[in-house]
């Protein structure tokens, strides 16, 4: 059982494409921001040795607009590492570009098309409570 979780919420509107480059970003910036839930490397019977990944269940919900920032400002209010990602993201070419749409958006009522949550369990649940799984 891990004291964790985490959650990956993508918006439900979007291309299939799109949900799946989101929801591929929103891990990266979970496991930045958590060096020490990786796990250790995987080596392969020829001994081939592979990179780590995190070493617990990501879950992943979908949701609309107004959940995706329902669950942000939960996130916000229990203290969770939350990893955004922004519609205006998708115009852009390359991160820095990414961080500077980020900081012109309205910090309040974000546009968000993903969000992940990482945090104490119940604080997690909390938070995506009434989001269903991805289909």
């Amino acid at each position: 059982m891990f004291d964790t979780k985490v959650a990956l919420i993508v918006r439900d509107d979007l291309a299939t494409w799109q949900r799946l480059n989101v929801v591929a970003f929103l891990a990266t910036g979970v496991a930045a921001s958590a060096p020490e839930a990786l796990g250790e490397p995987y080596v392969d019977a020829r001994g081939r040795r592979y990179t780590a990944m995190l070493g617990q269940p990501m879950l992943v919900f979908e949701a609309d607009l107004a959940g995706l920032q329902a669950a942000h400002r939960k996130g916000l209010d229990a203290g969770l590492t939350l990893v955004p990602y922004v519609h205006a993201m998708f115009s852009t070419g390359h991160d820095e570009a990414n961080r500077q749409v980020f900081l012109a958006g309205d910090a309040d009522r974000p546009d968000l098309v993903g969000l992940a949550l990482r945090g104490p369990r119940k604080a997690v649940d909390q938070a995506a409570k009434g989001l269903s799984l991805h289909r």
